[in-house]
């Protein structure tokens, strides 16, 4: 039973909930930015080239049809414009969690620093002396 205890004081910490919560809310923001690069951007981008920026792919190997129209080997290509969408729906998730992180981190207050306590007498004394000494 001791382990189902100490399990659930880590569950509920405010760190491993906030995580948590982070985690639901980054995932939901993904799908609403893929959605935006893929519905918005990526069309587009296919203003300038033709056809829309996930589309776009090199075959490498055409498919192969039999002599009634049936696929017998699908295509071989690379999805070029499917990765460049990902990689600009991840720019964008980063660089919107850099400016969500940086505006916490002013948010802060920030801590004065520690004040030392003052030197007691007999300290000084010996420093004192010391110094005296080397002279």
């Amino acid at each position: 039973m001791g382990m189902l205890k100490e399990f659930k004081e880590f569950a509920m910490k405010g760190n491993l909930v906030d995580i948590a919560v982070a985690f639901v809310m980054g995932a939901a923001f993904s799908k609403v930015v893929t959605s935006f690069t893929g519905g918005l951007v990526a069309p587009l981008i296919g203003l300038l080239t033709g056809q829309s920026l996930s589309d776009n792919k090199w075959i490498i190997k055409d498919e192969v049809k039999d002599a009634a129209g049936k696929i017998t080997q699908p295509e071989i290509s690379l999805l070029w414009g499917a990765f460049i969408t990902a990689v600009i729906d991840f720019i964008i998730v980063a660089f919107v969690m850099f400016l969500i992180i940086k505006g916490i981190n002013s948010l802060k207050k920030k801590e004065p620093a520690a004040e030392l306590p003052p030197t007691p007498e007999d300290v000084i004394l010996l420093r004192e002396i010391r110094d005296a000494l080397k002279k």
